[in-house]
């Protein structure tokens, strides 16, 4: 099958959606399928063909949220090579801007179109409204993110039944939604596969004892993480136990307001800010957790959860939907449901590591069936029903988006 993958964020950029992207592509390469990539070159504002010509960039300007970037430059240059790709089905990870392109592409070409959505966007509005306008923003987003999701796909898929409830119990969709957990390479955050000699420089340049008891928090920092109970959870911790820390991995439009509060809370010697952390280098640092925490309730499913789980590190997560289906309370980690609770767990964990080693085995257990081969199998079943059911929709807006693209000059 020749698969063609839009996306807005690829390697070396690294999120959530980039790293589930990287890890389909592989999974699907190791069927034999050939896969291709259409994305937004993140170093410059240039067009760049690369990867063996499997891998398609085009400009794209920021936009002032993190370091993302977006375009609405769709290049015939690109559409021909797209076209002699010969695709059997495109598979969309975005619904804005190359989602947009993916979308032309289906429509042009008559190629089935797979979406997947992994963004709970009403979490996110506050970055373009900065509190004004909430209500009427969060409408907004409804209305694009169903012509998107439901108006301009053949086949949807989500990741957690917390999206799915989302686009069946608040935004009515009557149509088939798959939910299929995102897969990742597991395999790299084994223990047996991780250097133990570089944890130990790690270990020593963080000057971390021996014997310490770390919490390891890995995302971004940002207001929708909730990390603010992490950090004040942590100086009630740290009252009677001077022996635990918060290792916080990652970077973000918080980071300073986190390391004030850190001050101010005067538990400085007891929480890490790392900082920045290279894609390969991620698993190195989950050697150094005893548990992981995260008391986000705006992630579709999230996988840094998984990436612990399968380094052998216990979680401890908020109860939220996002969670439930991975997280099972008192067999693979635990669920808080506010900073007292989560307080208790962590000193529970601290003190009885008998418990602990037991959550720890078989949250690597469980972190089986999330690995990228059977998310790759899934994806693949969901393309065959696309390509089976492949209809020549007419696609309205997108359709005359093609119009004039089909006038326009290189």
């Amino acid at each position: 099958m020749r698969i063609g993958i839009f996306t807005d964020t690829y390697p070396p950029y690294i999120n959530g959606v980039s790293t589930s992207v990287y890890m389909l592509k592989k999974a699907l390469e190791r069927k034999g399928h050939q896969v291709y990539v259409v994305t937004i070159n993140n170093d410059s504002l240039r067009y760049k063909f690369d990867e063996n010509n499997t891998v398609i960039r085009i400009p794209g300007l920021p936009i002032g949220i993190y370091d993302y970037r977006v375009t609405n430059i769709y290049p015939i240059r690109a559409m021909n090579i797209i076209r002699k790709w010969k695709l059997d089905v495109i598979h969309s990870h975005t619904e804005f801007s190359v989602g947009t392109f993916a979308r032309i592409i289906s429509r042009q070409f008559n190629i089935p179109l797979v979406h997947t959505y992994h963004t709970m966007y009403e979490d996110y509005t506050h970055y373009i409204t900065k509190g004004y306008f909430d209500k009427s923003s969060k409408k907004i987003v409804e209305y694009l993110t169903l012509f998107y999701c439901d108006k301009t796909t053949n086949e949807l898929i989500v990741p957690t039944k917390k999206t799915y409830d989302l686009f069946k119990q608040k935004y009515g969709v009557d149509r088939n939604i798959y939910i299929i957990p995102t897969g990742i390479e597991i395999e790299r955050f084994y223990i047996e596969n991780v250097d133990n000699n570089k944890v130990e420089e790690i270990r020593k340049k963080l000057k971390l004892k021996d014997d310490s008891f770390n919490i390891v928090f890995v995302g971004r920092l940002a207001k929708e993480k909730n990390v603010d109970l992490l950090l004040n959870a942590q100086k009630n911790i740290v009252e009677k136990n001077k022996n635990i820390n918060l290792i916080i991995i990652g970077d973000g439009p918080d980071m300073d307001e986190y390391k004030k509060t850190v001050s101010k809370l005067k538990i400085d010697n007891n929480v890490i800010f790392v900082g920045k952390v290279p894609w390969e280098s991620i698993p190195l640092y989950y050697r150094l957790a005893d548990v992981f925490a995260t008391a986000s309730r705006t992630e579709t499913q999230g996988l840094t959860v998984i990436e612990a789980m399968a380094a052998s590190v216990a979680p401890i997560c908020i109860d939220d939907e996002s969670f439930r289906n991975t997280v099972i309370d008192g067999l693979n980690g635990k669920i808080f449901n506010d900073q007292k609770e989560y307080e208790k767990i962590v000193v529970e964990l601290y003190k009885d590591r008998k418990l602990l080693n037991q959550l720890q085995k078989q949250a690597r257990l469980n972190a089986e069936v999330h690995s990228s081969k059977y998310y790759g199998e899934s994806v693949l079943d969901v393309y065959k029903h696309a390509i089976d059911h492949k209809q020549n929709d007419n696609y309205g807006v997108i359709g005359k988006i093609v119009d004039k693209l089909k006038n326009r000059e290189d």
